[in-house]
């Protein structure tokens, strides 16, 4: 699907990758974004997109944001912190958003439709992971309400004829982003430069990938890929240690803080310790993921110190 001339909708625009999609996307199409601003921010939105307050539980904001023009919809809007502290509620608002966006979009002829699921649906998968590995066996609510979205993703493409791209991603990094690794060890070493806590042991191990990068690879894909259903990995061929994460942070701040550490090998239930996706069949489409995931964490890491400090 071309990506010129286009009237997309953006759901969760506001966040870290919708933000940078949004901008990608603005000059060459019709944007509007849709976002209830609960962690989203409306700076982060492009003047040449449009911004419309909405929530996807709602159904009347949905049918307000997705009309019969529109050509294609992004839908990112979810709850995203893998170690949310109400997991009913994530799980169930995951996917009342997503049914809410897909029964609109069938009422009125939308079939386009842009997907972001997540590397946690593989569960605790051999490396590299690839997108036909199975059984599925997330190991967290969120893992399990992204595998549920893409079920239902699924069940439309074949029942309504459909055509949707399902990005599993690695772990994104980028300006503006909370509540993650990277921005939590500047916030400690802002409080306390001397002593950095991490949690686990500090080998856990995941690929990386700057969200710049990750939404031209989502934009590649969407104008190559044309079966009814694709899916596709989104991350980099090496992966990065808390460890490490820690000594750039570290570096960037100027700092040498001793390390601490909260003991086991995964940072919190459900966390999966260890991951790296299989990017062989983005390759194959023509994409190859840029720079390395040290070098995605580095990016990331400037442009939170730039922000925060």
């Amino acid at each position: 699907m071309d990506l010129t001339d286009r009237r997309l909708v953006i759901t969760g625009g506001a966040g870290l990758v919708g933000s940078q999609l949004a901008k990608l996307l603005a000059p060459d199409n019709d944007v509007v974004v849709a976002d209830d601003l609960s962690k989203g921010e409306a700076d982060r939105v492009p003047d040449d997109a449009e911004l419309v307050v909405a929530d996807m539980r709602d159904a009347e904001d949905v049918a307000d944001v997705i009309t019969g023009d529109v050509d294609a919809v992004f839908h990112f809007a979810a709850y995203t912190d893998t170690n949310y502290d109400r997991p009913r509620v994530l799980f169930e608002e995951n996917a009342e958003m997503t049914y809410n966006v897909l029964e609109r979009m069938e009422e009125v002829g939308v079939r386009n439709l842009a997907f972001t699921s997540s590397s946690t649906v593989y569960g605790e998968a051999p490396r590299p992971t690839p997108e036909d590995y199975a059984p599925l066996e997330p190991i967290s609510e969120y893992g399990a309400s992204k595998l549920a979205d893409e079920g239902l993703i699924s069940t439309y493409a074949h029942k309504y004829d459909f055509t949707a791209w399902v990005f599993r991603f690695a772990n994104i990094v980028g300006p503006h982003q909370r509540g993650t690794v990277v921005p939590d060890f500047i916030e400690k070493l802002q409080d306390d430069p001397g002593t950095l806590t991490i949690l686990g042991d500090g080998r856990q191990e995941k690929s990386y990938m700057h969200v710049s990068d990750c939404v031209d690879a989502m934009r590649y894909v969407v104008e190559h890929a044309d079966r009814s259903l694709n899916v596709y990995n989104l991350g980099s061929r090496t992966t990065t240690s808390v460890n490490r994460i820690a000594d750039i942070v570290s570096n960037e701040l100027g700092l040498d803080p001793e390390y601490e550490y909260t003991g086991g090998d995964r940072g919190w239930a459900g966390d999966v310790p260890k991951m790296r996706l299989s990017v062989e069949k983005l390759s194959a489409l023509g994409y190859e993921p840029p720079g390395s995931s040290d070098e995605a964490v580095r990016r990331g890491a400037r442009d939170l110190v730039a922000e925060l400090t």
